[in-house]
């Protein structure tokens, strides 16, 4: 039970350095032309960045199934992953972005802190100047009372 805690755990966390390496370097790099449909508003429910989320959910899907059989790292690492993309797709899509408009702005809290920094990564709409790259981990400049 620990080993597969352990994995789903690096899976997870691996995702969200990853994503923020991916996120600064890659998107607002090389793959700019994809990551700008995010950063300018869109009519459509769906927009061209969310490719991005169809590979990561394919890499989670592959190691699912080479794990399967055995229950090995594959599987929880697999896991993981898919853990995170729920996370993300209700943290960023659902609540930051309202693509489902199910919930309210967050006034305070790690939520608060969250939705405040990733309003500041947005505060540009060009491939450079942007800030605060990550999603679960981010500044802790974000999470200060504004009333203070």
């Amino acid at each position: 039970m620990i080993y597969a805690l352990f994995y789903t755990f690096i899976g997870f966390m691996a995702m969200e350095f990853s994503g923020w390496f991916i996120h600064k370097y890659i998107m607002h790099g090389i793959l700019w032309k994809i990551h700008k449909t995010h950063h300018a508003h869109t009519k459509g429910f769906f927009e061209l960045n969310d490719l991005f989320s169809l590979l990561f959910a394919s890499i989670a899907i592959v190691l699912i199934f080479l794990g399967i059989d055995r229950w090995d790292y594959r599987f929880w690492l697999g896991l993981g992953i898919t853990i995170y993309g729920m996370s993300y797709f209700f943290l960023h899509d659902v609540l930051i972005h309202r693509r489902l408009k199910l919930f309210s702005k967050p006034k305070k809290g790690y939520l608060a802190g969250i939705f405040s920094a990733h309003q500041a990564h947005h505060y540009s709409k060009e491939k450079d100047g942007a800030v605060s790259f990550g999603l679960f981990i981010v500044p802790k400049k974000y999470f200060k009372n504004k009333g203070r």
